[in-house]
């Protein structure tokens, strides 16, 4: 049994959504280059809740929250520190962090009107990925001080460069004027269009077309 102690700073005892949540804000974080940010605490017992509100009260200390009922029990809450060279808590950072929250839809406690969170970060119930947003790769969401945060994106596969068809280059002034002769023949006969003998001279006829011509050519001659 984990001690009420110890905080929990693993990102898959929260529920999928609030998973998914938290690693797309360090995602834009990452993109944003706020990458000195770390997760403190996920999932909360509530025991361990009970425990923490007693500080400051029954207990000696500073108080460190205002609720037994928190979203961290409720595995939709977590919260982050800053690391070097920030401070733990660096106000501007965590504004930063809240304000890309915001546009994620997810809830900061830094916008709270009473008892006031920066470090706090939750989600409702049915949050989902706002649109125009996606998981672009593996998010590395570090649990230390001593990690950054990454992203690491799977290099697409390379498209195959198209094969342009070959032109047709007979290396034979011979072969040429046979090949010439063969299709002007053809066209007097009204067997292909003008156009092809054209495109021959002007040396743009592809290899795989002048097959085509005289295959089609001897089928029509052989009728």
């Amino acid at each position: 049994m984990v001690s009420i102690t110890q905080t929990c700073r693993d990102l898959s005892e929260l529920k999928s959504n609030a998973q998914t949540a938290c690693r797309l804000l360090f995602q834009e974080c990452y993109k944003a280059g706020i990458r000195n940010i770390f997760i403190t605490e996920t999932y909360r017992s509530p025991e361990r809740q009970k425990y923490l509100y007693q500080q400051g009260r029954t207990r000696p200390g500073l108080i460190v929250t205002w609720t037994l009922n928190s979203n961290h029990s409720s595995r939709l809450a977590w919260d982050i520190a800053c690391s070097h060279p920030s401070s733990l808590y660096d106000i501007l950072t965590l504004n930063k962090v809240g304000a890309i929250a915001r546009k994620l839809g997810i809830t900061w406690g830094g916008d709270w009107k009473s008892n006031i969170d920066r470090p706090h970060f939750e989600v409702k119930a049915n949050w989902a990925i706002p649109k125009g947003y996606k998981l672009e790769g593996q998010v590395i969401v570090p649990s230390n001080s001593k990690l950054k945060v990454q992203l690491i994106v799977e290099d697409k596969p390379k498209k195959e460069a198209i094969k342009m068809p070959q032109t047709w280059n007979p290396g034979s002034p011979a072969m040429r004027t046979e090949t010439e002769n063969f299709i002007a023949a053809a066209v007097k006969e009204g067997i292909i269009q003008s156009s092809h003998l054209k495109d021959l001279q002007n040396g743009t006829m592809t290899s795989d077309r002048l097959l085509g011509l005289y295959i089609t050519i001897n089928q029509r001659r052989n009728k």
